[in-house]
C-alpha cells in the first residue's frame, strides 16, 4: 500500500540525497518495465550517494539490474538468495550445496557487470550459523563488497543478532585481512525490535544499516532511519558510531514520504510524530518551561521540526514559488512550475496564507497529473438522500461528462467517474484530514480502492473536502489505468 510512481520515487530519492544517506536502494528492475524505468531515472539523476538495484541470484535479474544502473555515478548491484532451512526446502526447493553454487555464480556475474556488489542471505537470522559462514565465504571469494545478514521476518532479538554477526565475522576473518568488506544489517519490525536489533548488530560488527524513512516496509515495517540515527546521536556514549545523515532533513523527509504514499505518521511515532515534542502533563510543561532538557533529550530543531511557515501569498511571483519549492527539496521542470503556479494562484485566491504543507500537496498534484489518464475538469453536486453529482473529465483533448446519484455527494461523484472510465472499484479505506491550520485549510483525502484483486492508493487535496475525496478516488483509478496500459505495452513488446 506504499508504492510510488516514477516521479514520486525520483522526488523521494532526491530528498534522500539531501538527507545524506549513503545508499539508495531504488527498486527491483526485473519486477516490471515501470520499476526498471524508475530505477534507471534515479540512477541517472542522483550524484552524491550510491544507487542500488535489487536482483535475485538469477542471470536475468542481474542483467536487468545492471542495465538499469548503467548511467549511475556510484552503482551497487544487490543480489540475494535465501539461506534458512525452511526457505531452502519450501521456497527455493534447493539443497544447501545448490544455494552455495548459485551464490558464487550470481556474485561473480554481478561483479563483472557492476564494480560494487552486495550479497544478502535472506532469512539469515533463522539460518544455521555455520552455513552462514560457508555462504559468506563463497560470496566474499566471488567478489562481494557488502555482506547483508537480514532478519527478514523480524524474528531475532538484540543479544542473538549481535552474537550472530560476531560469529560470522570471526568465521571469515582470514578473508578480511586484505579486503574492505562491509557487513550490513537489515531488520524487520514484526516483534517491534527492528531498531534495537539494528543497533545490536552494529555492536556485533555491522557497519551498514538498511532502514527506511518512517520505518515503512513489508508487514510491520523495517528499521526506522530516524530512530537509529537519533539513538546513535543522542546516546553516542553507548553507541559511539557516526553517520553522515543531516538530521535537520529528517522531519522534511518524513513529511514528504507521508504525502507521497498517503500513509499517515502516527502521532506518537518517535522523532517525527506530531506528539514527539509535545507536552500535555502539567508537571512536564512546568519542567520544559524551566529548562527544555528536563523532558526533551533532543531539540525539535535538531531533526528539522519547525511549525508550518507562511511562505507565499497571492501576490508572490513565479520565481519566489520556484525558489521555495527548491528549498523544500523538489526539482521541477519549467512546465511543472507553470502548472504549479496556476494551482498556487487558484489556492491563494481561496485562502490568505499558503503554508509549506500546502505546497507539498500542490506539487504532488502536479506530478501525479503528469501521468494521469483522466483529469477532473468540473464537479457539481446537489441534494441529499439521494445526492446527485455531475462530473466532467478530460482525457487528452477529449472531454467526457456524466452524472449519477448516490447516498451522498462523494458516492454520487465516484459513481459518475466509474460510468465515464468504465472502471469499477471497491472503497476499502477512506480518510480525510486537515493539512494546515485555519478554517480555510486544505483538506487531504486518502483512499484505498480495490480493483480486481489489487489495491490502489489514491490521494487528493482541495479546500473543498468533497472535491479532495473525488480527486483521491480518481487518482486511484488513474493508477490502475496507468499500470494496465504499461503491462499491455510490455506484453506487446515481449517484456
Amino acid at each position: 500500500g506504499a508504492s510510488m510512481d516514477a516521479a514520486s520515487k525520483l522526488q523521494m530519492a532526491l530528498q534522500l540525497e539531501r538527507l545524506g544517506v549513503d545508499v539508495i536502494e531504488a527498486g527491483f528492475p526485473i519486477a516490471s518495465q515501470q520499476e526498471y524505468e524508475s530505477v534507471k531515472r534515479i540512477a541517472e539523476t542522483v550524484k552524491k550517494c550510491k544507487v542500488a538495484a535489487l536482483a535475485r541470484a538469477l542471470e536475468k535479474d542481474i542483467e536487468r539490474a545492471a542495465s538499469a544502473l548503467e548511467k549511475a555515478v556510484s552503482p551497487v548491484l544487490h543480489t540475494f538468495i535465501a539461506s534458512s532451512p525452511i526457505h531452502m526446502e519450501h521456497k527455493l526447493r534447493m539443497s544447501p550445496e545448490q544455494v552455495l553454487d548459485a551464490t558464487g555464480n550470481a556474485v561473480r556475474l554481478a561483479k563483472k557487470r557492476i564494480p560494487r556488489v552486495e550479497f544478502s542471505a535472506e532469512d539469515a537470522t533463522r539460518s544455521e550459523w555455520d552455513f552462514l559462514v560457508r555462504l559468506t565465504r563463497v560470496a566474499i571469494e566471488a567478489g562481494a563488497d557488502v555482506i547483508n545478514l537480514p532478519d527478514t521476518v523480524g524474528y531475532t532479538t538484540p543479544d542473538e543478532i549481535r552474537e550472530m554477526f560476531r560469529y560470522v565475522i570471526a568465521g571469515v576473518s582470514d578473508l578480511l585481512q586484505d579486503r574492505d568488506v562491509i557487513f550490513s544489517t537489515h531488520n524487520h519490525n514484526d516483534l517491534g525490535l527492528a531498531v534495537a536489533n539494528a543497533l545490536a548488530a552494529v555492536n556485533g560488527g555491522a557497519r551498514q544499516i538498511e532502514c527506511t524513512v518512517n520505518g515503512i516496509g513489508e508487514r510491520a515495517g523495517n528499521t526506522s532511519l530516524e530512530e537509529v540515527v537519533m539513538a546513535m546521536k543522542t546516546r553516542n556514549d553507548v553507541y559511539p558510531y557516526y553517520t553522515e545523515i543531516h538530521t535537520r532533513e529528517i522531519v522534511p523527509s518524513s513529511a514528504m514520504l507521508s504525502k507521497l504514499t498517503g500513509l499517515t505518521v502516527p502521532y506518537n511515532k518517535p522523532i517525527v510524530g506530531r506528539n514527539a515534542f509535545a507536552h500535555e502533563s502539567g508537571i512536564h510543561q512546568h519542567g520544559v518551561i524551566a529548562n527544555a532538557r528536563t523532558y526533551e533529550i533532543m531539540t525539535p530543531e535538531s531533526v528539522g521540526r519547525n511549525r508550518s511557515e507562511l511562505v507565499l501569498g497571492k501576490h508572490s511571483g513565479r520565481a519566489g514559488l520556484s525558489k521555495r519549492c527548491a528549498e523544500l527539496g523538489y526539482v521541477l521542470t519549467e512546465a511543472e512550475v507553470d502548472k504549479l503556479y496556476e494551482r498556487f494562484i487558484a489556492l491563494a485566491d481561496k485562502k490568505k496564507e499558503v503554508y509549506d504543507d500546502d505546497l507539498h500537496l500542490l506539487i504532488l498534484g502536479v506530478q501525479q497529473g503528469a501521468t494521469n489518464v483522466y483529469e477532473l475538469e468540473q464537479l457539481s453536486t446537489s441534494g441529499h438522500d439521494p445526492s446527485m453529482a455531475l462530473v466532467k473529465l478530460r482525457r487528452g483533448d477529449q472531454l467526457f461528462c456524466d452524472s449519477a446519484v448516490g447516498d451522498g455527494p462523494v458516492h454520487a461523484a465516484c459513481m459518475a467517474i466509474e460510468r465515464i472510465t468504465q472502471i469499477s472499484g471497491r472503497l476499502e479505506e477512506f480518510e480525510i484530514r486537515a493539512n494546515t491550520p485555519g478554517k480555510e485549510a486544505m483538506g487531504e483525502a486518502h483512499v484505498v480502492v480495490r480493483i480486481g484483486d489489487r489495491d490502489y492508493r489514491g490521494t487528493g487535496a482541495s479546500t473543498d473536502i468533497i472535491e479532495a475525496s473525488v480527486l483521491a478516488y480518481l487518482n486511484a483509478i488513474n493508477k490502475y489505468l496507468v499500470l494496465s496500459e504499461s503491462q499491455n505495452g510490455n506484453a506487446k513488446n515481449g517484456h
